[in-house]
């Protein structure tokens, strides 16, 4: 399985931002990407925020597996991790972020409130993965587009304070990643979701991912989107030359480069059904990806 990996000087650089503010905020908003909710979890943030508490958010929700969403939103649970599984369009996405910071908190507000000291809002920062729909959450968490959006990663670029009530300031900070992947099957999953710049991985080899987990779980969702018969996929047939079929039947004759990306884009646009590549069975007993 291929490697890839995308650590620029930018993110070393917003790494740095994130561990000089952590001091100066209540809590940590993680974003992750619901289709893979483990392994878009940042490790070098959770280093920064120590013992700081964290409300992980699932964003990309409604691109997910339903049944699979529940079982992370589970293992959370079970694991003291306060999640919330959002719709980042939904109008009440203030109300129900700003309510489950206020319970995580309760204890520390309770403590300044018997102090006397002057109510303030709840100071939270906000990081995620590049990609993971931080802008879009935090424009409606403050109702108006005061974040640049876009299906890229890389759109924010700095750092930010941003005021979604009287309740609830945010600290927006650009996406970033870490040096080293855990396995080479996490920073696939991550440039297969949009995490990781389109120039810089083989798209064939994600593209094989992607089949592989489609023929085991989706097959009849790939046997419409690219008109394939049983006999394709059969099982004899090997990934590569399943592709090779692919790139024919999308009239790209032998450029199987055009008919992996146009694979990507189908799966990261929902054109191939609700995914999870991602469960909580997978953990092996060090929480890495089998």
């Amino acid at each position: 399985m291929a490697t890839i990996q995308w650590f620029p000087g930018h993110m070393a650089k917003a790494l740095r931002q994130i561990r000089e503010q952590m001091p100066l905020v209540d809590i940590l908003f993680e974003l992750v990407d619901a289709r893979v909710p483990y392994s878009s979890q940042n490790p070098e943030v959770a280093l920064a925020a120590g013992e700081k508490p964290k409300l992980l958010i699932m964003t990309k929700t409604d691109l997910a597996d339903q049944k699979r969403l529940n079982e992370w939103i589970k293992y959370f649970e079970q694991h003291n991790q306060p999640v919330l599984a959002l719709d980042s369009r939904q109008n009440n996405v203030a109300k129900v972020v700003t309510a489950k910071s206020k319970e995580i908190l309760k204890d520390k507000l309770a403590e300044e409130k018997a102090k006397g000291m002057k109510k303030r809002p709840i100071r939270a920062m906000c990081v995620g993965v590049p990609n993971v729909g931080k802008s879009t959450l935090l424009n409606h968490l403050v109702k108006k587009n005061v974040a640049a959006t876009g299906n890229r990663p890389g759109v924010t670029t700095g750092q930010q304070w941003l005021r979604s009530s009287a309740e609830l300031e945010l600290l927006d900070t650009p996406g970033v990643l870490w040096h080293k992947f855990a396995t080479p099957k996490q920073g696939i999953m991550l440039a297969l979701t949009g995490a990781i710049k389109d120039s810089l991985y083989a798209k064939d080899d994600v593209a094989l991912f992607a089949l592989d987990y489609l023929r085991q779980h989706q097959p009849e969702v790939l046997k419409q989107r690219y008109h394939l018969t049983d006999a394709d996929l059969n099982e004899s047939v090997t990934n590569p030359d399943l592709l090779l079929t692919i790139t024919a039947k999308m009239g790209f004759r032998d450029d199987y480069d055009r008919a992996s990306e146009r694979l990507i884009f189908d799966l990261r646009k929902g054109k191939l059904g609700p995914i999870t590549l991602e469960v909580p069975a997978d953990l092996n007993e060090d929480g890495l990806n089998e």
